[in-house]
């Protein structure tokens, strides 16, 4: 099995895509290993010569920073830090996401500023090659402090307790150690607090839902397109003359790509177009354009973040200090969650309008693309769903960021409420799913409606693919069947 250095190379979307997809295990350089083990000595031996309270390392948290915690005391206060904030809710983090965690987490703590014990950064690392996957709930998180209740569950299998995800079983984590053979750690002073602050669970949500963001966004320009040729639209507003006097860089290439996808068709050819095209069509390169720049600036904040040390206080040996700060405050990926909230629910409002217009019986369609309207309803609820769905969008676009709430005693005064921002923002990255799906179930249809002209070499490979998936519309069948095959088709099938 392939396997990734962590410290070799800066993280990177395309770098944990391959991480992820050729299943490669992951390892400590030298680098990594020599920073974690100096940082831990160092903290050893300023504890054996200073006695001075030190937050975190040996005081209590948070509101209880002032109360001095004696030697003898301070693998029992990294221990109960686990448990007590241990008290997540909702439903539990998808595995993928999971394991997201556990990278990110590794990547962070292998810098050498968290006084982290190079065998505790090594038990995770055993976790995520043997897909050990604790069990992790979704809310507890206010997005600052890091994403504590979360990562308290992510940690305490460490310690022997909480549970597991395991070869496709929940269990216990002291069944899964009698299991192995394996004996929880005992965390030394600072661990526990290493382990608990941080922004890994925003970080890997934002991961993913990133990742995901790449294809819907190439999708939407394919399946655009595809409703573009079935309208019997123009091909002028894709000139690249028009966007060179507004050079938005999202724009410019969705402007060309569209073109190019459908060069060569037959439909496109055709005399006889209207003066103008709705703007759900006309304007694809200025609203797609948006959001993928949108995406861009996204994406370079989660990369920044996850290649970052976040959690408190951070350790400089070279330096002989210890830091209190803020790195643990998710405000940077907060506001950056309900950015990309937006430019994705718009990739589906945008999409919601062309299929309103595709079934509206303009342009020599039939109503609702199909036979027989009035015995058949054809694909007129779809678009019901679709408007649904991006209303729902549009609720969950509230940003989260806005919000704060005071926590500890008033210690903790501002929070940024990212980890909220990251689960709704997963909610939409479903919902444009499911939405573009619909467009690409109307747009094929209303396609093929057109025959015997053709579209591009390009898109008809692409028609010619998912009729093997869902075939042509006759007669009234159950539209929701067609839907999910159109999910599984978009995450499966690779276009250009």
């Amino acid at each position: 099995m392939p396997v990734f250095h962590i410290s070799e190379q800066p993280l990177t979307l395309d770098v944990l895509t391959e991480i992820i997809s050729k299943n490669k295990s992951i390892a400590l350089n030298a680098v990594a290993t020599e920073r974690i083990e100096k940082c831990r000595n160092y903290l050893d031996n300023k504890l054996k010569q200073h006695n001075e309270p030190v937050y975190g390392i040996n005081t209590g948290f948070g509101y209880l920073q002032n109360v001095k915690v004696e030697d003898e005391n301070l693998t029992k206060l990294q221990h109960n830090l686990l448990l007590s904030h241990a008290c997540g809710t909702g439903e539990e983090v998808p595995a993928e996401i999971v394991k997201l965690m556990l990278l990110l987490k590794i990547q962070s703590l292998s810098y050498g500023y968290s006084a982290i014990a190079l065998q505790t950064v090594q038990r995770l690392v055993d976790f995520y090659n043997h897909d050990i996957l604790p069990v992790v709930y979704t809310q507890g998180s206010l997005g600052a402090s890091g994403d504590l209740a979360p990562l308290a569950h992510l940690a305490l299998p460490l310690i022997g307790e909480g549970e597991v995800n395991y070869n496709g079983k929940k269990l216990k984590t002291a069944d899964l150690y009698a299991q192995l053979n394996w004996h929880p750690l005992s965390l030394h002073s600072k661990e526990g607090l290493a382990l608990i602050n941080g922004t890994q669970f925003m970080s890997a949500y934002g991961v993913h839902i990133l990742s995901k963001t790449q294809n819907l966004s190439n999708w939407a320009d394919v399946i655009a397109a595809i409703s573009i040729d079935a309208f019997d639209c123009r091909i002028d507003p894709f000139d690249r003359l028009s966007h060179e006097i507004r050079p938005h860089k999202g724009q410019l290439e969705t402007a060309k790509k569209i073109k190019d996808l459908l060069s060569g068709s037959e439909l496109i050819a055709c005399g006889g177009k209207q003066t103008q095209d709705p703007y759900s069509f006309r304007c694809v390169p200025q609203v797609h354009g948006a959001s993928k720049d949108a995406i861009a600036y996204v994406c370079s904040v989660f990369e920044t973040e996850i290649n970052s040390v976040t959690d408190n206080p951070n350790v400089f040996p070279d330096e002989d200090r210890i830091i209190s700060a803020g790195n643990f405050h998710g405000q940077p990926l907060a506001l950056s969650l309900d950015f990309l909230c937006i430019a994705l629910a718009e990739l589906g409002s945008i999409s919601e309008r062309r299929v309103f217009q595709l079934i509206s019986g303009q342009r020599n369609l039939p109503p609702f693309l199909i036979k027989d309207a009035g015995l058949n309803s054809g694909l007129m609820i779809t678009q019901y769903t679709a408007a649904s769905i991006v209303s729902e969008n549009k609720q969950l676009c509230t940003p989260s960021s806005v919000d704060s709430i005071v926590s500890s005693n008033g210690q903790e005064d501002h929070v940024s409420m990212g980890a909220n921002g990251a689960t709704k923002c997963l909610r939409v990255v479903k919902n444009l799913e499911n939405i573009l799906a619909i467009e690409l179930l109307t747009a094929t249809q209303a396609l093929d409606l057109r025959k015997p002209l053709k579209s591009s070499s390009e898109i008809e490979k692409v028609v010619s693919a998912y009729r093997k998936a869902v075939s042509f519309n006759d007669a009234d069948r159950i539209l929701a069947d067609d839907i999910k095959k159109s999910v599984s088709f978009i995450n499966r099938y690779q276009t250009k």
